[in-house]
């Protein structure tokens, strides 16, 4: 088979893309996929979500934009939780992807279909974007390496943004020096995202950490296989010369409600312009009074876990609940970039299990409450709250061969040494790739 056509097989098995390119050049330098919320002018872009059915942007997003003037080739929108929501990507309405590693098992969300993309296709590289965890938490549970920069390096011209003041685009690879490698392609300012005008020079000097720390919270509440593989990995650690500390950071225990808060907020804000009027679908009934033909279209396309963040949203933006819930959460950011700032004086980076659980069943998954779905990223919303660099490298596998990961962060701006750490982990650690038949 051809590599196109490989890949169709690929994504028939695992419901990797939301949509695939109609006709792909295959002589182009290397193939990658973006999430299916990063805008594309030669492919659908719909956020997962039937409210945007046959929207086609008349424009690529910045990243897309670079990394096709480096020779890629764009091959297909990869599956995400609708319009970010969600933390096992099974909330798409264009297919759930399934782990490679156990196809009854959740790839993580938002991203997942990129993480299952860089875990069965050879030498892939996969645009996608966080909010809470959701490019670390589907690089965890998939075997693979997921890079969230500093919030600011990557222009996000061209994001359906869920949370404007969260969202990053990276990158995701089972190769951290493909990650190395596309990182300054795609990095730089532009005058379109005024978010990523201030940003210094990306240096990669090959910048070594020297010592982690690591929060005593952090290690409490994970499951058996995830604690022995995260101690496993501080012991070779150890053994690279890197020196581990165990610190406080009572802080960080704020950061998943006030990213949810905020991400809700933020959310319900930008869901607003999805009426029925001028992007996907527009087969209301225009009899109707406007707030009965928005409210006729809102219902029917939209999702039942963003129905709940539009509300959440809503009522924490409103009145008494403003101060209460909206503003704490603001506090509680800053809180949370003071707690890494001091760590950072005495340490090079922060280190803790990427997920406190190893990826679940779609059954168990069914059976969650929306706060337990929420709490499992509880260790990725820290970094993306504080919009630090961070990234989630494979650490081990737990009994039932399911990779597990951890995840690094670094101070603003400090992108060098973790893609220095990254590269030098894949050389000493045996990371296995998922055994792929057709």
């Amino acid at each position: 088979m051809t590599d196109i056509s490989r890949i169709s097989a690929l994504n028939e098995k695992y419901s990797i893309f939301a949509r695939m390119a109609d006709d792909p050049k295959t002589d182009s330098e290397f193939l990658f996929s973006a999430e299916d919320n990063l805008t594309s002018k030669d492919i659908e872009t719909r956020c997962g979500s039937r409210i945007l059915d046959g929207h086609r942007p008349v424009f690529d997003a910045y990243v897309i934009e670079k990394m096709k003037a480096y020779g890629g080739e764009l091959i297909g929108k990869t599956n995400m939780d609708e319009f970010g929501a969600g933390s096992f990507c099974t909330n798409s309405s264009f297919g759930v992807p399934k782990n490679p590693f156990d196809m009854e098992r959740s790839c993580g969300g938002a991203a997942g279909g990129s993480a299952c993309a860089a875990a069965v296709i050879e030498d892939h590289i996969s645009l996608a974007a966080s909010t809470n965890g959701s490019i670390c938490c589907p690089a965890s549970f998939c075997g693979v390496f997921g890079l969230a920069p500093t919030y600011g390096r990557i222009s996000k011209f061209g994001l359906v943004d869920c949370s404007n003041s969260i969202d990053k685009v990276g990158l995701i690879s089972s190769d951290p020096k493909r990650i190395a490698e596309f990182l300054p392609v795609i990095s730089g300012k532009d005058a379109r995202d005024p978010t990523s005008c201030a940003q210094p020079p990306l240096e990669l000097k090959g910048r070594k950490i020297k010592t982690v720390a690591v929060p005593k919270d952090a290690l409490s509440n994970l499951s058996k296989d995830v604690a022995s593989c995260f101690d496993s990995s501080l012991d070779a650690l150890k053994g690279m010369g890197i020196e581990v500390d165990t610190v406080e950071m009572p802080s960080l225990k704020y950061a998943q409600p006030a990213c949810t808060v905020i991400a809700a907020a933020e959310a319900s804000t930008n869901l607003a312009s999805y009426v029925g009027m001028r992007y996907g679908q527009q087969d209301g009934d225009l009899s109707l009074k406007f707030d009965d033909y928005f409210t006729s279209v809102r219902t029917e396309y939209f999702g039942e876990e963003v129905k709940k963040r539009i509300i959440l949203g809503t009522f924490v933006r409103m009145g008494e609940a403003r101060e209460r819930y909206y503003m704490k959460s603001l506090k509680a950011r800053h809180l949370v970039i003071s707690c890494y700032k001091k760590v950072f004086e005495d340490h090079d980076a922060v280190l803790t299990p990427t997920m406190p659980i190893i990826s679940p069943r779609f059954d168990e998954i069914s059976m969650m409450t929306s706060a337990g779905s929420d709490q499992a990223g509880r260790l990725t919303a820290p970094p993306d709250l504080a919009g630090m660099p961070h990234i989630s490298v494979p650490c081990g596998y737990s009994g039932n061969g399911m990779p597990i990961g951890m995840q690094m962060v670094t101070d603003h701006w400090n992108e060098d040494p973790l893609l220095t750490f990254a590269n030098d982990w894949g050389s000493v650690f045996d990371i296995k790739r998922p055994e792929v038949t057709l």
